[in-house]
């Protein structure tokens, strides 16, 4: 997450010196992709399985993270749906992009996940160690990679058509 939030730093800065060259659609081809996907699915990863857990033996400041953390990734999508757009744009070669009105998106977006991430490190992956028997964590991830493959394979199906 953290490589993927520097790259968006490095397309704006990119933009600013080079405009939508070659390079800079690359890239920001490369953020899309990642955060349409890895992103999301650790997102969903958190809310089906890391959450719940917390909050059945949470305590008071515990549930009051996950509650923002929960709010975090609706804000996170919000102001995903708002930047995206334009690094689709930009990956598909079009310049049009303000690049003043996507610099204060990437820092908005950027600040919040920072924020995000720092409470998941310091607090809520902890406790979700602690919490998690090995044999959940295990039945976790065989879930969530079922849950990939499944769909990688809806995605390569819908292409063919």
């Amino acid at each position: 997450m953290l490589i993927h939030l520097g790259k968006l730093a490095a397309l704006v800065s990119r933009l600013g010196r080079h405009g939508a060259d070659a390079e800079a659609r690359v890239l920001a081809g490369e953020i899309l992709r990642f955060f349409a996907t890895t992103s999301r699915e650790h997102h969903e990863d958190e809310e089906r399985h890391v959450f719940p857990k917390l909050l059945a033996a949470a305590d008071a400041v515990t549930m009051q993270a996950v509650e923002r953390l929960r709010q975090d990734h609706f804000w996170l999508e919000e102001d995903w749906s708002e930047l995206a757009p334009e690094l689709d744009a930009l990956a598909s070669g079009q310049s049009w992009v303000d690049i003043d009105v996507l610099r204060e998106q990437v820092e908005v977006f950027t600040a919040l996940s920072q924020d995000h991430i720092a409470l998941e490190e310091s607090l809520i992956y902890p406790q979700a160690r602690a919490a998690l028997a090995k044999d959940e964590r295990l039945e976790m991830g065989r879930e969530m990679a079922a849950r990939r493959r499944a769909a990688r394979h809806a995605d390569g199906t819908s292409r063919r058509r």
